[in-house]
């Protein structure tokens, strides 16, 4: 009898994947884990530890997670969606409908007065929200090492893991959003996730509804996605994994939030497009199989076969490479497409040149490999440390891969 499975994966090694898995949670380093190994149609399903630490309901297939930036991938979906059906354009001013963002000023230089600003050169489009590339994003330095930094804060913006509990309404969120001045010209250089939640409030004005509405619509229905949303209802808090955030002196977990009168168990004020969803594994599974299928699930098209291609090239000049990125070399062998980072080198045992993906500082993470016809997936309760994934992502990674076995 042959050890390899339809999907040419190796039982074995599976085991031996699950067994590492595994190990984790005994140690306590995760309170429960979800992870999916999806190959050719054939599906690997590991589920391990409880809902929250310290024991309690044991964790589900489906179970319930904040998926954080995997987010991100679904927002630019929506986007494209519109695309296709000539709403948006990707190279058109977003001014017509973001007027809050015309005529937009530009600090001189990142580091001088927030009042030392020039016109910005052109106006900002879809396709700068898309690749993060439209002059706003995270800046990754400690507190005070930039003017416009005090700035920001002054704005009362969320700043830091998501928290849906903590944003104004759209109107209200771009309102603040548009008294800073951009940090780069628009096209210049890769900025994380603030494109993400324009893109979402320019969904939703494009759509003439909310976002969640339009998602649930045009992505979560045709896919199957039951459990996916920017909320968990009360009927389904008993699935609901709880939040950790970990010690920076010790590791230990730190409750950061409850199932039951958290920030995700009521609809917010502001549904994010960069970080904002629930979901669950089958869920996140039906999207990734929707664009390996080049836009196409169980029978129904959702996106065009180039909108997907589209979306998973890299779009980064190596100029912008240069001067961006969350850890320095980030860029070495990954690039950016349309709300989702793609692989341009491959320097891993990992993810095939090609293969795309995002991950969620919350805990997920979210790998699809069209050279191998593969999906990984991996949901936890316990937030990143850092930007760069800690070592139960890249063991997940690895060893999903060393079951290929064809």
């Amino acid at each position: 009898m042959s050890d390899v499975s339809d999907g040419g994966l190796s039982e074995a090694r599976l085991a031996r994947l699950r067994q590492v898995l595994a190990g984790y949670v005994e140690r306590g380093e995760v309170p429960g884990l979800v992870a999916v190994v999806q190959r050719r149609g054939h599906v690997h399903i590991e589920v391990h530890g409880t809902l929250a630490a310290g024991g309690g309901e044991p964790m589900r297939r489906d179970s319930i997670f904040r998926i954080s930036s995997m987010t991100k991938p679904v927002t630019a979906t929506a986007a494209m969606i519109l695309v296709k059906e000539g709403r948006l354009r990707l190279d058109d001013p977003v001014d017509a409908l973001l007027p809050e963002l015309a005529d937009r000023r530009v600090l001189r230089a990142l580091d001088g007065p927030v009042e030392d600003t020039v016109p910005a050169l052109r106006p900002i489009t879809l396709r700068d929200l898309l690749t993060f590339r439209l002059g706003y994003g995270a800046l990754m330095a400690p507190p005070g090492t930039y003017p416009v930094q005090q700035a920001v804060a002054d704005t009362g913006l969320h700043i830091g893991p998501p928290d849906p509990a903590k944003d104004p309404e759209p109107d209200e969120w771009l309102r603040r959003l548009a008294t800073l001045p951009l940090f780069h010209q628009p096209g210049e250089r890769w900025m994380y996730h603030t494109g993400a939640e324009v893109t979402g409030v320019l969904v939703a004005r494009a759509a003439g509804r909310p976002l969640e509405e339009f998602m649930h619509e045009r992505i979560f229905e045709p896919l199957g996605m039951r459990d996916t949303s920017f909320s968990v209802p009360a009927a389904k808090l008993d699935r609901f994994t709880t939040s950790y955030l970990s010690n920076p002196a010790d590791g230990a977990l730190i409750p950061y939030d409850p199932p039951a009168d958290g920030s995700w168990s009521r609809p917010p004020a502001f549904p994010g497009g960069g970080a904002g969803l629930v979901s669950t594994a089958d869920d996140y599974l039906a999207f990734s199989r929707m664009l390996l299928g080049l836009g196409r699930y169980a029978g129904r098209r959702v996106l065009s076969r180039p909108a997907v291609e589209l979306m998973t090239t890299d779009q980064l000049t190596p100029a912008q490479k240069d001067a961006s990125g969350l850890f320095p070399g980030q860029f070495d062998d990954f690039g950016w497409g349309f709300g989702m980072g793609v692989t341009t080198v491959r320097t891993d045992l990992a993810r095939s040149v090609g293969s795309f993906g995002w991950d969620g500082g919350l805990g997920t993470c979210w790998t699809a490999d069209p050279r191998e016809e593969l999906t990984l997936l991996l949901l936890t309760q316990r937030a990143w440390a850092s930007p760069e994934p800690p070592e139960l992502v890249r063991d997940f990674r690895t060893l999903a891969y060393q079951a290929i076995d064809d």
